[in-house]
C-alpha cells in the first residue's frame, strides 16, 4: 500500500500553500511525508505543481483529467501502474495520528473498496484508504461533474471505523483537523512559512 497526499488545492479561502504553513516548527507537508514514510512503501504527492515539492523525495503524480478536487488526485494516483492501493490525507491536515493509520491498516482487506473513519457521525474521507479497484466509478463521477467524496462513498463497498474506535484513538479527532482559512490556521497554534 502507498500513502497519497492531496496537494492540488485552490487555496481560495487562504492566500499560502497550504502545505507549507508551518504548524509546531515544522511545515506541514514535511511532517506528513516523514510520518507516511514510515509507514507505507511510498509517498505520493498529488500536484500540478511538481517543482514545489521535489525536495520532498516523494513521487509526484499529476491530474490526468482536467477536472481540480481530491476526487481527481485519488483517481489519478489509484491509475499509476503499480498503485493498487491507498491510504489519502491532504496537505494541510497537520495531525494525522500514526496509531489510527496503522488500525486502519490493519483493518484493510481486498473485498473492501474503501476504509473510512467516522467522526462526528461523519464519514471522513480525506483520512481514508481507497482501492484500485474503484477507478472506473471515481472516473464515472467526474465525468458526470459529481465531485464529492461523500456521494461517492454511497456506491462503493465501504468498511466505515466506527466513531467510538477512533475516539478510542483520537478522542478529540486531530487527524481530521484541516486548515482551510487564516482563523483555522490561528487557532492551530500556526506560524507562517513562505516557500
Amino acid at each position: 500500500m502507498d500513502a497519497l497526499i492531496l496537494a492540488g488545492g485552490e487555496n481560495r479561502r487562504i492566500p499560502f500553500l497550504k502545505g507549507f504553513l508551518e504548524i509546531n516548527g515544522t511545515k506541514i507537508i514535511e511532517s506528513n511525508v516523514r510520518l507516511l514514510k514510515s509507514i507505507f512503501n511510498r509517498v505520493l504527492i498529488s500536484t500540478n505543481s511538481p517543482e514545489l515539492y521535489f525536495y520532498l523525495g516523494a513521487l509526484m503524480v499529476g491530474d490526468i483529467i482536467k477536472h481540480r478536487g481530491p476526487m481527481t488526485g485519488i483517481y489519478s494516483a489509484l491509475n499509476v501502474p503499480d498503485v493498487s492501493d491507498v491510504f489519502v490525507t491532504a496537505c494541510d491536515m497537520p495531525f494525522i495520528n500514526v496509531i489510527l493509520i496503522q488500525h486502519m491498516i490493519n483493518k484493510w482487506d481486498r473485498k473492501w473498496d474503501s476504509v473510512i473513519p467516522v467522526f462526528d457521525n461523519r464519514p471522513q474521507p480525506l483520512f481514508g484508504i481507497y482501492s484500485q479497484k474503484i477507478t472506473g466509478k471515481i472516473e464515472d463521477s467526474i465525468r458526470k461533474g459529481r465531485r464529492s467524496l461523500r456521494e461517492l462513498l454511497k456506491r462503493i463497498n465501504v468498511l466505515y471505523i466506527k466513531e467510538e474506535e477512533v475516539r478510542s484513538i483520537d478522542r478529540e479527532g486531530k487527524s481530521f483537523v484541516n486548515i482551510n482559512t487564516v482563523e483555522d490556521f490561528k487557532r492551530e497554534g500556526g506560524k507562517l512559512c513562505l516557500v
